[in-house]
């Protein structure tokens, strides 16, 4: 049984793309404005995500207590909606496509660590959300994952691998389903 050694963690090769500055700025401007309930208000959201980097369509509804953890590595095409307690932790690139439905309390997580290695490496994975895909409540997106035209990753579900378009998948890691089997 391999031992962990934190104190030997090193992602010194990890690179944000964005400086201090502009992350301490964006941690409050996300507590204030994004993980509040307190402010309602979707196109100045959307401006302010274009402001920090991000590539964002027309017709976004962001929710309140949306979690972003970096703007300049996110893209939302058009029409998409992200629920309320969505966390986008986006240490690789997400790309969320048009019409695109992200429910509440879902999670696309692109960043994991190595538990093979006693350094408990840090691993990256960009997540792409095709358009039409609808990520269900509750549900995990892993690093590395893509979510083709129209799949539905249903209620409390875990994604871990690519899910095939006009398909619905559900469970822990998520499978596909034949739509009598699907489970509420």
């Amino acid at each position: 049984m391999l031992k962990t050694e934190l104190s030997r963690f090193d992602n010194s090769w990890y690179h944000t793309k964005a400086g201090p500055v502009k992350r301490i700025l964006w941690y409050y401007i996300n507590e204030i404005l994004f993980k509040s309930a307190f402010f309602p208000f979707y196109g100045i959201k959307v401006r302010v995500l274009r402001v920090f980097g991000a590539k964002v369509g027309k017709g976004v509804i962001i929710k309140p207590h949306v979690n972003i953890k970096s703007p300049w590595r996110l893209e939302i095409g058009n029409y998409t909606w992200i629920g309320e307690k969505v966390w986008i932790d986006n240490q690789a690139d997400i790309f969320i496509g048009d019409n695109v439905c992200i429910s509440q309390g879902a999670m696309l997580l692109t960043g994991n660590h190595d538990y093979k290695k006693s350094t408990f490496d840090l691993i990256i994975g960009d997540i792409h959300i095709e358009e039409g895909a609808w990520v269900g409540a509750q549900s995990v997106v892993c690093p590395g994952v893509t979510l083709k035209s129209h799949a539905i990753l249903s209620v409390g579900s875990i994604a871990t691998k690519t899910l095939e378009a006009y398909s619905i998948y559900q469970g822990n890691p998520a499978t596909k389903v034949r739509n009598r089997e699907i489970q509420s």
